[in-house]
């Protein structure tokens, strides 16, 4: 991205990629500081959009006239258009300047907030999310990428632990805040609250941000776009089309995964023949980096468990305990709230003490936690419930911070905005299959011995499934930065 930061900046630690070593003392400029920050504000904002509309679905059913399974497509939509558009981020990341890849990131989720908000029917709001998820798509790899850029290799840890205030907190403050908001308001105040904070994001990264590393005159290969609209999209459709049940039919889903699957498979053998005359849409050849591809495969597992609990445990309290949708969504919010406010500690711990210990420690704690998810009854004390929760989300802030940094590390510079699209897409992928492949067993185990089996089965599930991320955490090892090779 271009390098026409202000005369202040000669000493900004973009430069100090080049040499981990040199950089570690160094401390972060302001300027580097404000950039990041402001960057952070905004992806919280756009993450929090993206759980907010969970608990009004029925509202919506009944004010816009529409049946249960056409309303859900205001999710799906959302993430499906997540699903195609992260994957053109590592080009996106590389042909634009910073600056312009965030106004088109912060004007595209502005101008759907506010559509959002106006729009007169169901057709109108499903585009504007569609528009929305476009920004949000951006934002986190943005994110990601400058700060690979800006902090030194010694530092990374700390400020990557602040990432996850918006990766977990957002989320889990999303129903609550649209409960509270359902509770007084019509649904189209989800979006006339959030508007504000959005154009403030955008104001504020106009007037201050400034461009960043540099820009790369790569060519985009149309093929591969065409490509990630079957592969990411069919994916993930078919995997959220299979666990969202609805009752329907499961071929069409399941043709849906199925094309996603071959297509995806063209888009992989596409990215590598493109490797050859340096041209990928999505650099694959981050995958030649040991610690990079365990720290993926250790962020999937932890996905498609966090994601199986944000659906399956809202389903236990609303079905088997009677809580509303407030009420649901203040029992999950002290987990999400710990997470993220652990996250900066962590990331501390993290540059002191490398991966392997608070890996091994999260994923401990992860399986565990979800074992006993998988013992809840109609008698289970609320109170027991959000222990285990908070107990969950530290251990997924135990795996987050360290594998996020661990993984992106030992990347070179022309990597970064690949390897965090790669983990951003992944994470959408795992969080369908988590979601497609709990839910399935709790519904057919539901069928058969009612809803506290299915919920058994599912949550035991989940912790057989973690089991996978304690043996991926003892291979864990600390990386240091790329200074020395090119990656190729």
């Amino acid at each position: 991205m271009a390098t026409d930061i202000s005369p202040t900046a000669h000493r900004d630690p973009a430069q100090t990629r080049v040499d981990p070593a040199t950089a570690a003392p160094e401390k972060l400029s302001r300027e580097s500081v404000a950039i990041i920050a402001t960057l952070l504000v905004a992806t919280f904002v756009v993450i929090l959009n993206e759980t907010i509309m969970n608990v009004a679905l029925q509202r919506l059913m009944v004010d816009l006239g529409v049946d249960a399974p056409t309303v859900q497509w205001l999710s799906t939509g959302f993430m499906l258009t997540m699903a195609v558009v992260i994957p053109t981020t590592g080009f996106i990341l590389q042909r634009l300047s910073t600056r312009a890849v965030f106004m088109l990131a912060m004007g595209l989720f502005s101008g759907g907030t506010l559509l959002a908000a106006l729009a007169p029917g169901f057709e109108v709001l499903l585009l504007a999310r569609i528009v929305q998820a476009g920004g949000t798509a951006i934002m986190l790899p943005l994110l990601m990428t400058t700060i690979l850029t800006l902090v030194p290799v010694s530092r990374r840890g700390a400020v990557m632990g602040n990432v996850s205030i918006a990766i977990s907190v957002a989320p889990a403050m999303g129903p609550t805040v649209s409960g509270l908001i359902l509770e007084h308001f019509t649904w189209r105040f989800m979006f006339v609250f959030v508007l504000p904070i959005a154009l403030l994001a955008f104001g504020i990264g106009a007037r201050f941000l400034r461009n960043i590393g540099e820009n790369e005159k790569t060519r985009l290969d149309a093929l591969s776009v065409i490509l990630t609209v079957p592969a990411f999209g069919g994916v993930v459709y078919g995997l959220s089309q299979i666990g969202g049940g609805g009752g329907g039919p499961a071929t069409p889903a399941l043709a849906a995964l199925a094309v996603g699957v071959v297509a995806l498979l063209a888009f992989v053998l596409r990215q590598l023949r493109l490797q050859k005359s340096d041209a990928p849409l999505l650099d694959l050849r981050a995958f030649n980096f040991r610690m990079f591809t365990v720290s993926v495969l250790l962020l999937v597992v932890a996905m498609i468990a966090l994601f199986g609990a944000v659906i399956l445990l809202p389903l236990y309290l609303q079905e088997i305990r009677g809580l509303k949708s407030l009420e649901t969504g203040l029992v999950l919010l002290p987990g999400g709230l710990a997470m993220g406010l652990l996250g900066p500690v962590i990331g501390r711990l993290f540059d002191k003490v490398g991966p392997l210990p608070l890996t091994v420690t999260g994923s401990s704690l992860m399986v565990l936690s979800l074992w006993q998810l998988s013992r809840l009854d109609a008698q289970t004390p609320v109170g027991w419930i959000i222990a285990l929760l908070v107990a969950l989300s530290l251990g997924l802030a135990l795996l987050f911070t360290p594998a996020f940094t661990t993984g992106l590390n030992p990347l070179p510079p022309h990597l970064y905005s690949h390897g965090s699209a790669i983990m951003s897409t992944l994470q959408q992928v795992a969080g369908a299959a988590g979601t497609a492949l709990l839910v399935s067993i709790f519904a057919v185990v539901s069928a058969g011995a009612g809803i506290v089996a299915g919920m058994h089965a599912a949550f035991l599930t989940a912790a057989a499934i973690a089991l996978a991320a304690v043996v991926l955490s003892l291979l864990m090892r600390k990386t240091d930065g790329a200074a020395g090779h090119a990656g190729h």
